[in-house]
């Protein structure tokens, strides 16, 4: 009778089952395997809010999917098959660019690079960028709040979307798509759904700020003596730049060479003692001048780096060309992960003034207790963002180490919290790290968090069993 209502009010050729559902089944990663009733396609908002009517009327749980390049299993159903994947990739309509304003209005189911397109077309920045954002949906983006390279200069997802259109779990439809820097009358609803994972309800629509485009960029490569050294070099940027410097990426030196190895046509610039230096750094500054007053404010600050000793040396791109290369290394690393095996992945998020310390303790730990296992570090230095991974020890069986993840997370997330961190970044928690929640959480806070969920989904039907545990009585997706 469900799929039946279903067919009718979607037409049959976008309720999909068997075969042609298994694409919606599994991650990205290829760590989550689910089973659903059928994946619902949706052309509109209004389609969107009718099937989840249909869904609460029903009990049907449902479980709302982007591009489905998340990297928690928040978007993957569970093994029950009860649930209902609800695709929103039909939803991708730039509906409006007011350059007046500087808002882009956009359906949740528009690929972040399209965005990004429209924006350049129309003469604006929309700065969101992710190594994903030629498959990654915005909606996706919206729901787990990502981040990515320029978080430092204009922040995350939440900080850019001014406004919302979202589907309630009993199907209403909340048009709160205001153009808006300002608005105080009430609670700020958009920021309770951005970052909640589907599991509040489904976000169909959004409107973002837009920048000016940058009349020039300029892009660098530093090698580091070390740690204490680049959290240094952060901080003389921060003050020589203020709000031009976009991107700051910390790399580890083994984690580059690993993207030489498996892309031979991708080198360090670098000879000499400069190339056995143990770590880089990625800079970037967007300047609203001139190429030529953007150099000479380059030059003079890295200048200042050399010569208080803070970095071995330094490799200025002289062209488009030559930037692109240089954040071409950096975009490749998780490509080289997935060349060279499966991983225990972590993003986590830290103090600047503590990621030195927790990267050299949390490194003995681990050698400590598995030795001989390699750490792949790198992320956003310049908002505290590592991605920091643990991949197998020469000779260690890939399913050796995977066994041992429960484990790792552990050490990993209770060096993350003694150093004041969050266990998840930019990621999310998805069923990934809900189990771990609890354990770092306050509990006041997760109690606040449990009864809104109550009170907005009673029927916990919105993306059951994924950032909070789920009834008892529901399996979590398998994990292979």
């Amino acid at each position: 009778m469900f799929l039946t209502a279903l067919k009718d009010l979607l037409g049959a050729q976008h309720v999909l089952a068997g075969s042609d559902a298994d694409p919606y089944l599994v991650d990205w990663r290829g760590r989550y395997t689910g089973r659903a009733l059928a994946v619902a396609r949706p052309a509109d908002a209004r389609q969107v809010a009718q099937v989840v009517a249909l869904c609460a009327r029903h009990g049907v749980p449902i479980v709302p999917q982007g591009g489905n390049t998340g990297l928690c299993g928040g978007g993957i159903p569970d093994a029950s098959g009860a649930a209902l994947v609800l695709s929103l990739r039909r939803l991708d309509r730039i509906r409006e660019i007011d350059t007046a304003n500087d808002t882009i209005t956009v359906e949740a189911g528009c690929v972040l690079q399209a965005v990004q397109d429209a924006a350049r077309q129309a003469g604006r920045l929309f700065p969101l960028s992710l190594a994903a954002e030629g498959s990654c949906t915005v909606g996706g983006n919206l729901a787990t709040n990502a981040g990515g390279t320029q978080v430092l200069r204009y922040g995350n997802t939440r900080e850019l979307a001014l406004g919302l259109e979202v589907v309630t779990p009993q199907g209403e439809l909340w048009q709160g798509l205001r153009g808006l820097r300002k608005d105080n009358t009430g609670y700020c609803l958009r920021d309770l759904y951005i970052g909640s994972e589907g599991t509040l309800g489904v976000i169909t629509a959004a409107t973002f700020r837009l920048y000016p485009l940058p009349v020039a960029q300029s892009t660098a490569l530093l090698a580091l003596p070390g740690l204490d050294e680049a959290v240094q070099v952060l901080a003389h940027a921060r003050a020589g730049f203020a709000a031009a410097l976009t991107g700051f990426e910390l790399m580890a030196a083994d984690v580059l060479a690993q993207v030489s190895a498996c892309f031979p046509e991708q080198r360090l610039p670098f000879s000499g003692a400069p190339a056995q230096s143990p770590w880089f750094a990625l800079l970037e500054v967007s300047d609203s001048e001139s190429q030529a007053h953007a150099r000479d404010r380059f030059e003079a600050v890295l200048g200042g780096v050399i010569e208080a000793g803070l970095a071995a040396d330094v490799v200025i791109a002289q062209s488009v060309e030559q930037s692109r290369a240089l954040w071409h290394l950096r975009e490749s690393i998780p490509l080289a992960e997935a060349r060279t095996g499966k991983s225990i992945k972590h993003d986590v998020s830290l103090p600047a003034s503590r990621i030195a310390d927790f990267v050299k303790t949390t490194n003995a730990l681990l050698q400590q207790r598995y030795p001989g296992v390699r750490n792949v570090v790198f992320g956003h230095l310049g908002d505290g963002n590592l991605h920091y991974n643990v991949a197998r020890a020469p000779g260690q069986d890939e399913a050796a180490l995977l066994a041992l993840q429960p484990e790792v997370y552990r050490l990993v997330h209770d060096s993350v919290h003694a150093h004041g961190g969050s266990i998840s970044a930019e990621h999310g928690v998805g069923q990934l790290k809900r189990d771990e929640l609890p354990r770092y959480k306050d509990p006041v806070e997760l109690d606040l968090m449990r009864r809104i969920k109550l009170a907005l989904d009673p029927q916990g039907i919105m993306n059951p069993g994924k950032v909070l545990a789920p009834a008892a009585g529901r399996p979590a997706a398998v994990a292979p």
